[in-house]
């Protein structure tokens, strides 16, 4: 992917000099330590639309975090930054994308603001932490990542390349195009009257969706700029294959247990993202509709 030399987002706010590393995450008044959220990474996993709500009911709250106090927004990052500039870039071109497919649509996208952090930060969906990795929080409608998360991509769950990264961002601002859709609103309403199994099948297809979305963006991505090198889309379908929730169970060393997944085998992630980057069409992205996954 030649992303160098390319627009960068105003859109970033860098707190890594100014956060905490606490090792305790406060939900509802109590402390979830590392150990609960490792659970909620293997039950829920990386890339959700909130995975504080899934720590929260671990800590057995309500499921919605307290909100947190914040303050004003963070500086940008320095310019000889390359990894921040890399993901500026990247989210510039999402934000040129989404401007022009909704203005085609008839509507108005709202950029989405993406935050750098290290150890946790106050978010509006409660405490985020660098053991959740990336997500995406409606109450604030901003996007969550600390960048040493590259390396674990890369290291750990085997999914290198720069475009693997930059499928994580675009996944995350799918989380932020749904949030603008309407789409997030009505599915937080339904998750009240729905069993837990209801509500982990009602989350793969939100983060299908996503996966979805991120596919549109790379299609209209690469039609205006021509910036993908060979291999690029396949560093984007392994690391959908290696972040699949039947993958990262035996990664783990457990049973596979389809009625926990939260967001859908390695084959639906990669099935979904290849439909959006096929076809450039939010209309094929309709999870929710769709018979088989």
């Amino acid at each position: 992917m030649r992303w160098e030399g390319n627009e960068q987002s105003d859109n970033v706010e860098d707190r890594r000099n100014g956060g905490g590393r606490g090792i305790g995450l406060p939900i509802g008044g109590r402390s979830v330590g590392i150990g609960t959220v490792a659970v909620a990474l293997i039950a829920g996993w990386i890339f959700g639309i909130n995975p504080l709500t899934m720590l929260g009911m671990l800590a057995g709250g309500g499921g919605d975090p307290s909100p947190q106090v914040q303050q004003g927004p963070a500086p940008k990052p320095p310019p000889e930054d390359r990894e921040a500039a890399f993901v500026s870039t990247v989210l510039k071109n999402t934000e040129v994308v989404w401007t022009d497919v909704f203005r085609q649509n008839g509507s108005t996208y709202q950029p989405s603001r993406l935050v750098l952090f290290r150890g946790a930060t106050p978010t509006a969906c409660g405490t985020g932490q660098s053991a959740m990795g990336p997500f995406y929080c409606p109450g604030d409608q901003k996007v969550y990542i600390d960048l040493g998360f590259f390396d674990t991509l890369k290291n750990q769950l085997g999914a290198p390349g720069v475009f693997a990264q930059a499928y994580v961002i675009a996944h995350e601002i799918g989380h932020h195009v749904q949030d603008q859709l309407g789409i997030t609103g009505k599915v937080d309403q339904m998750r009240g009257r729905l069993s837990q199994a209801q509500n982990n099948a009602l989350s793969v297809r939100v983060e299908l969706q996503a996966d979805c979305l991120a596919g549109v963006w790379a299609h209209h991505s690469q039609q205006s700029k021509q910036w993908l090198d060979p291999g690029d889309i396949e560093a984007a379908m392994n690391a959908a294959q290696k972040i699949g929730d039947d993958a990262l169970q035996r990664s783990a060393g457990r049973a596979v247990v389809p009625d926990s997944f939260t967001h859908g085998t390695s084959a639906q992630r990669q099935r979904w993202f290849g439909a959006g980057f096929k076809s450039g069409n939010m209309r094929d992205c309709d999870t929710f509709a769709a018979k088989t996954l």
